[in-house]
């Protein structure tokens, strides 16, 4: 799917601001003094705890008005995302029905509007999460009839319109998606795809403007000469238009290629090492609502730790996320939003009697049908862009269980299918082992997500040390694959301090992110290590957590704790480069 943006054929209009917001209503007129933001979650918005603990459908609602010189043009609605489902009412029809709360969907609704004249938009968007969705969770309703979300990821359960909602214009016939896949000569194999057969000519602009190439067909290869790559930290976009009579659409895209090779993750043919972070859409009171000023910001600040690269835990980010790490050359593994595909986290953290994890009664085709369409759009909506060097097919899945293998193998080959220039992961969870994974050998990397001096040996980082990299040398013995660590960190409270190894303490966090890093160094087949996590973030209440989860290195707030200045001593001399193994 397309992103939209303005073009001598196109135009559009953001639709962003203040929307009429109601907990009940429908499409007709809805009757509230409240009003929402968008983009923004609508959770924290309001200080009526009956609109944050919400569980169900929410109303969003405005008045429209198409711009008059649109006559004769399809005229269409996309939404950038709408968390976690979303119906689409023109008036009080429904135009749009989607499921799926971090990928865009539209609706060409020419036939139920005029140019020049206004409509009512209203968008119903659902929180609710169950066995058949991903994420996945579970309802249940109190003695009292209150309806009440849980969930077995540990970040909050944000809903509502985060991201960007827009009326387009394109021409009847128009272009309706482009395919690039480049080679380090130059080369560069495109598809597009139209809305009627008609001929198709495509031209390849580099960063100043300068055309150098050209092409014929729908189908067809081009060859940039002298050709700039896209590196890490070192950007370079050149730009495919393709054109039909009527319509053009510009694609920017890098010439870039990506690689596995026995133990080592290749970029352009040379070993990458990453550096970086687990991260989180979330802000205070915008909670996942997209937002420029904190983009800028947070990726001044990955920069200024010498990161190169982060994780879109636990979900598809922004498209705006996407653009900017492309123009600002920094590397992402691309997430869907399975998260929470493990009922042994329910038995651990609240003592329920274990269930398996996969089965017709869990987690069962559905729930994979429903994973297979999560995958399918992360792909359509991110193929074309250089940053994303891997797809992780999901965080923390009980791939020790029996009946793990059955549920992810027809995800590889789908993931493969739609995408064969990628590298595939998952992260694995600290139940699943090298002895006992189930699945490990059907991916590229092996990616784990390890607590040892948190969760186990807690405050004993010389016994962590020691649990740790026995663990990640039998990972890398046995399945002879390059290794990072997707996640490793400690709930830290700013300003608390101790001369002892005390948790919870800035010292603490700074020597246990140092004692992994002595580990990482002495694992040749060690490939990158993102800390979780970047900033701290909100989580469900519960006694297991005080206002959200602390592992950030930096405040929700965004300032730095004692970790974040040694990741910057450490990062910054390694520039993409493994460590030199000390052995």
């Amino acid at each position: 799917m397309l992103k939209p943006r303005p073009t001598p054929t196109r135009e559009l209009v953001s639709l962003d601001g203040l929307w009429r917001f109601a907990l009940e209503g429908g499409p007709g007129p809805l009757d509230t003094a409240l009003e929402a933001a968008v983009p923004a979650s609508y959770n924290d918005l309001f200080t009526d705890p009956a609109v944050r603990d919400h569980v169900g459908w929410v109303w969003y609602q405005r008045q429209v008005r198409v711009p008059r010189g649109w006559a004769g043009e399809r005229i269409v609605l996309r939404l950038d995302a709408a968390t976690h489902h979303g119906r689409v009412y023109v008036g009080d029809v429904l135009v749009a029905e989607h499921t799926g709360g971090y990928t865009p969907f539209e609706a060409d609704i020419t036939e139920h509007v005029r140019a020049g004249q206004e409509f009512r938009l209203t968008v119903a968007v659902g929180n609710e999460l169950t066995g058949v969705t991903i994420p996945p969770g579970t309802i249940t309703v109190s003695a009292d009839g209150r309806r009440r979300q849980t969930y077995l990821h540990d970040f909050y359960n944000y809903a509502g319109l985060a991201r960007s909602v827009w009326l387009c214009s394109r021409p009847p016939v128009h272009i309706q998606d482009i395919t690039l896949v480049t080679g380090l000569d130059g080369t560069v194999r495109y598809t597009v795809e139209t809305s009627e057969p008609t001929p198709v000519r495509v031209r390849v602009l580099d960063a100043a403007g300068t055309q150098v190439a050209v092409g014929e067909g729908a189908t067809g290869t081009v060859r940039i000469e002298d050709v700039t790559l896209w590196r890490p930290g070192a950007p370079y976009l050149y730009e495919l238009v393709a054109e039909i009579d009527g319509d053009s659409y510009p694609q920017p895209f890098g010439v870039r290629t990506v690689e596995v090779r026995g133990t080592e993750f290749l970029i352009n043919g040379e070993p990458f090492y990453f550096t970086g972070f687990g991260r989180h859409e979330d802000t205070p009171v915008r909670g996942k609502g997209h937002d420029d000023a904190y983009l800028v910001h947070d990726f001044q600040l990955m920069d200024w730790t010498g990161a190169n690269s982060f994780r879109t835990s636990h979900y598809p980010y922004a498209e705006e996320v996407m653009d900017f790490a492309d123009r600002h050359g920094i590397v992402v593994i691309d997430e869907t939003a399975a998260v929470g595909l493990n009922l042994a986290v329910a038995s651990g953290l609240f003592g329920a009697p274990p269930r398996p994890t996969f089965s017709p009664e869990t987690y069962g085709e559905a729930t994979r049908d429903a994973h297979a369409q999560a995958i399918r759009e992360l792909v359509a909506r991110d193929k074309n862009h250089p940053s994303v060097v891997m797809w992780c097919l999901a965080n923390e899945p009980a791939s020790n269980e029996e009946g793990a293998r059955e549920y992810f193998e027809p995800l590889v080959e789908l993931t493969r299918e739609l995408d064969p220039t990628r590298p595939v992961t998952y992260s694995a969870v600290m139940f699943a082992t090298h002895d006992n994974d189930r699945i490990a050998d059907l991916f590229d990397v092996v990616c784990v997500n390890r607590y040892y001096g948190w969760y186990i040996a807690t405050g004993d980082l010389a016994t962590a040390e020691a649990y740790l990299e026995r663990d990640l040398r039998g990972w890398a013995e046995r399945f002879g694959k390059p290794v990072m660590m997707s996640e490793y960190g400690a709930d830290t409270q700013p300003g608390l301090h101790s001369v002892w190894d005390t948790p919870w303490t800035e010292e603490y966090q700074q020597a246990y992110l140092e004692m992994h890093h002595r580990v990482f160094d002495r694992i040749e087949a060690f490939v990158g290590e993102h800390v979780w996590n970047f900033a701290d973030f909100q989580t469900a209440h519960g006694i297991h957590r005080v206002d959200g989860n602390k592992k950030g290195v930096f405040t929700r707030d965004r300032r730095p704790k004692a970790a974040a200045h040694a990741l910057r001593t450490r990062w910054k001399g390694l520039a993409g480069r493994k460590p030199a193994n000390p052995r």
